[in-house]
């Protein structure tokens, strides 16, 4: 009996997928565990391999169409097996983004109604592979109709529940704005072009207009002085000991102290440390710090764990490590799901001060702006120093103003007096 080969749920959050490139062509021979072609994510690429040996045919899933997650998109056929061609897949790229108006024409002409059909035993009648990906998608077979034979439900039919289901109104917009035709119109005929929405950007898109529309936040600002900070940095890196090839192990960011600070201030003000949810808010353990990472097309939020336990070597290597992973769009998800809190940092780029959008289902982000050279008062004489300001975007749902500001005050002393996180 021929292979399956499906296009595989890799992300909690993933829904469809875009098929970056194929390995091999249709009918060609492949041998099990061999790369049949490359999945994007919203957060990440991901090499699909071989279920089976044999010959693969491939169906309509071109390179770059958008694939809901379960969709078949080729076949492979053992040994004595007669290697049909494969007609199944997607629609061409065009035609797999219907305006809404059609989505929701769709999606109420959906048989929701309709009881499936049932063996006689009163079971209802799936593939197992259709029973497997129900499961994991945590669809009920019950709500829906097959398309098989006798009406038993198939792996399409799930892929169809979930594309409708995330394109049904009530799924989370990507932007309330004006309608896009209208936008263009405002402009002269050939005097812009047009950049597809990618995956990544579509996410980053609906994720924000959510966290800014359901996330109720408030700002707190703080300037920290920095020069006993960047006096020890100078220190440990001058001693940083030298790998085989002579280079310093590690060198310290000014990132990797915001980082620890910020871990250990919430381990100080555990009331800070919190997830909201409907049934309760989560208390935290340890201090998961989600670090912005730009790359070509958006961001993503890579998660140092339990960052309040590390040194600031480690820090500074594991984020070396999860930054080129994310350039290179090798992140798994293990990398950046959860945490409980995030940086984001501009000042690289001479941004003084910003306030970010908390990236549910984290309650706070830390935006930070450049360290710049400032003359204070020190009994009444100016004296120049280095500071630097952050604000705090707390989800107040489930951090007061009283907490946040704590957490702030805490991230301060630890910034300013840095001893205290080697202690």
């Amino acid at each position: 009996m021929a292979t399956e080969v499906i296009l595989p749920k890799v992300d909690m959050d993933m829904s469809t997928g875009t098929i970056a490139v194929w390995h091999v062509k249709d009918g060609d021979t492949v041998k099990k565990g061999q790369p049949l072609f490359d999945i994007e994510t919203d957060k990440a690429a991901m090499e699909i391999e071989s279920p089976a040996e044999g010959v693969i045919r491939i169906g309509n899933a071109p390179v770059k169409a958008v694939v809901p997650i379960g969709t078949v998109v080729a076949m492979v056929y053992g040994a004595g097996e007669e290697a049909k061609p494969f007609t199944g897949g997607v629609a061409a790229p065009a035609a797999a983004a219907p305006a809404a108006a059609e989505v929701a024409k769709t999606a109420a002409a959906q048989p929701a109604a309709a009881a499936p059909a049932t063996d006689a035993n009163g079971k209802v009648r799936a593939t197992p592979l259709a029973r497997r990906l129900a499961k994991q998608q945590g669809i009920a077979l019950a709500a829906l109709s097959g398309s098989g034979p006798r009406g038993r439900i198939v792996s399409a039919d799930l892929a169809t529940a979930k594309a409708v289901s995330a394109k049904a109104p009530g799924a989370t917009a990507l932007a309330a704005g004006m309608d896009g035709d209208a936008v263009r119109a405002l402009y002269p005929p050939g005097s812009f072009s047009v950049t597809p929405l990618d995956g990544m950007r579509r996410t980053i898109a609906q994720r924000l207009v959510q966290s800014k529309q359901t996330v109720p936040h408030f700002y707190l600002t703080a300037t920290c002085t920095l020069d006993e900070l960047l006096a020890v940095r100078e220190r440990l890196n001058a001693h940083a000991p030298k790998t085989a090839d002579k280079t310093p192990a590690w060198k310290l960011s000014v990132n990797d102290f915001v980082i620890k600070a910020l871990a250990l201030a919430l381990q100080r003000v555990p009331a800070a440390n919190v997830t909201f949810t409907d049934e309760g808010i989560l208390q935290h353990q340890v201090s998961d710090v989600g670090v912005a990472v730009s790359v070509d097309g958006g961001l993503f939020t890579p998660v140092v764990r339990a960052a309040e336990t590390k040194s600031l070597s480690q820090i500074s290597i594991e984020m070396k490590t999860l930054a080129a992973k994310a350039r290179s769009r090798q992140l798994k998800p293990a990398d950046y799901q959860g945490g409980t809190t995030a940086v984001s940092n501009l000042g690289m780029f001479g941004v003084e001060q910003f306030n970010a959008i908390i990236n549910p289902p984290h309650a706070t982000i830390l935006a930070v702006g450049a360290g710049v050279e400032t003359f204070v008062p020190v009994n009444r004489q100016p004296v120049l120093k280095t500071q630097m300001k952050v604000t705090l975007s707390c989800d107040h749902r489930a951090v007061d103003g009283a907490v946040g500001a704590e957490l702030l005050k805490a991230f301060r002393e630890f910034v300013e007096e840095p001893a205290l996180m080697m202690a």
